[in-house]
């Protein structure tokens, strides 16, 4: 039955003039006869004066046409000058507003475009914005693209920008190098987040800072280079550069993930005896987090209670991470009843909430409570994002309702819903859970050609996919195309999911 189903889902991807005041044609009447009575009392001396001299009329300029009514020329006055008519000063006016209206929408369109994480339009509508003759380049607008392009796991498509924006004289700044190496650092490109680290040693107005290097940590944290930790905190040191304490969160988040709870109980104890790296909110979520994804419950509610005692005051975030945890592990009482506290203590339910609880009832299949959150969330006004719809798209696929997954990819489109490596990577999962091959295939074409790299997961789905069909020939193209992609691209999604979600 699975099978007879086709995920058609290639298919589903893609001023008013002012009103009138009802008495601006009197006031404009009233400025006119205020305008005639200022010209006759000008004009009067000058009829006397053509009255008594008759041959200076005679080679005196006349500036009015027979019958019209005698006024002051703009040059029978000493000391001013011609102006130019009102008609080309419109026209001037209008061309100038015209060129700001066009700046403006082609601005706004870039912002959107970033804000909806779209970076092939962004790149598109920057291009074209580049090209006018009233373009200057901007430091916060590189800012703004660089990151983008970092998330949406195009690190060499920011160094080509980076490279542009020094040719157009653009001095290039600490943030704007740090940014760079971020887009680097995001995609688990460790190489060259380095050699730009070298190169930012080197110039003099551009020295890394502890953003610089807590970003460098973090790559290396998730990794497991632990040894390259060690070696940046010792150049910190070299520097006078002091760890802050969103660099000790970094730290503490990766050898929870590896499981050195001894090295990271030892970080928390230098944090809490320091002066200057006080544990915060932030590292509470952190610790939360390491044994929540874990699903060590107890664990995680002993530390919740710690923190509390350190008094440390809970977020919403803080409560995402405990009802993410709780669904994994089936715990909806203990879920319900964190919602039911957000709200007593009135932290909004946010995009995160819904989406952990969209999430629970995924992982089962439960496709009647899934639905019915999300018909929730969207009567509150949350906005859906990718992990959202990921989570609906596996939650459909596990309850075998394989129609509803195409109606979720048409509803992301609709959405305008970003498209990345995760996205792709649940609708290939999808499409071989219906034995749908033909349809997969056609989804992994589109993935690369809207340049959403495959990562390890994305291959694995489909390995497994031709393995269940003896399709032994489809794997072997498809591991010589792994050799290609996959040493460029491995785990760039990864990072991409962990900034959207």
């Amino acid at each position: 039955m699975a099978s007879s189903v086709s995920l058609s889902f290639s298919s589903s991807l893609l001023p008013h003039p002012l009103p009138l005041n009802k008495n601006s044609t009197a006031i404009h009447r009233a400025q006119d006869s205020n305008f005639k009575l200022v010209h006759c009392a000008l004009a009067a001396p000058a009829t006397r004066t053509r009255s008594t001299s008759s041959s200076s009329s005679e080679t005196r300029k006349r500036h009015w046409k027979q019958g019209e009514f005698p006024g002051v020329s703009e040059t029978s006055i000493p000391g001013t000058y011609r102006r130019a008519p009102l008609k080309n000063v419109k026209k001037k006016l209008d061309r100038k507003n015209n060129a700001k209206a066009w700046a403006n929408t082609v601005t706004e369109a870039l912002s959107d475009a970033i804000d909806k994480k779209q970076w092939l339009q962004a790149l598109e509508v920057f291009d074209m914005l580049r090209e006018q003759p009233f373009y200057q380049p901007k430091e916060g607008t590189y800012m703004k693209l660089l990151g983008l392009l970092g998330r949406c796991g195009q690190p060499h498509r920011a160094r080509q920008l980076f490279d542009a924006m020094v040719e157009e004289g653009c001095e290039p700044t600490l943030e704007l190098y740090t940014a760079l190496l971020t887009a680097y650092c995001r995609n688990n490109l460790i190489d060259e987040a380095f050699s730009v680290l070298n190169q930012m040693k080197t110039l003099p107005h551009c020295q890394p800072d502890v953003f610089t290097y807590s970003t460098l940590i973090k790559v290396c944290i998730d990794a497991l280079k632990f040894e390259l930790v060690e070696s940046l905190y010792e150049e910190m040191a070299e520097r006078l550069i002091t760890p802050n304490t969103v660099t000790q969160n970094i730290v503490l988040s990766g050898y929870g993930k590896a499981g050195k709870y001894d090295q990271m109980e030892k970080v928390l104890s230098g944090m809490l005896e320091g002066a200057t790296c006080k544990p915060d909110v932030w590292t509470m979520n952190v610790i939360l987090s390491v044994f929540g994804n874990k699903g060590q419950i107890d664990m995680m509610e002993r530390w919740y209670e710690k923190f509390r005692d350190f008094g440390i005051e809970p977020e919403t975030r803080t409560f995402n991470i405990l009802i993410g945890a709780y669904g994994k592990k089936k715990l909806y009482d203990k879920m319900s009843t964190v919602m039911e506290y957000m709200r007593k203590l009135q932290f909004p339910w946010t995009t995160a909430t819904y989406n952990n609880v969209i999430e629970a009832f995924a992982d089962v299949g439960d496709a009647k409570n899934m639905e019915y959150t999300f018909d929730q969330m969207r009567a509150e006004g949350m906005k859906a994002d990718t992990k959202t719809f990921c989570c609906l798209i596996n939650g459909y696929a596990n309850a075998g309702l394989f129609h509803k997954v195409v109606s979720s990819v048409q509803l992301a489109g609709k959405f305008e819903i970003p498209e990345n490596t995760t996205f792709y990577n649940a609708v290939i999962a999808a499409c071989a859970k219906a034995e749908d091959l033909m349809e997969m295939e056609r989804v992994f074409k589109r993935m690369k050609e809207k340049q959403c790299p495959p990562d390890s997961t994305t291959y694995s789905l489909m390995v497994e996919a031709y393995s269940k069909e003896g399709m032994n020939d489809k794997i072997y193209y498809l591991e010589q195309e792994i050799g290609v992609d996959v040493n460029q691209n491995n785990n760039s999604s990864g990072i991409e999911s962990d900034a959207v979600v």
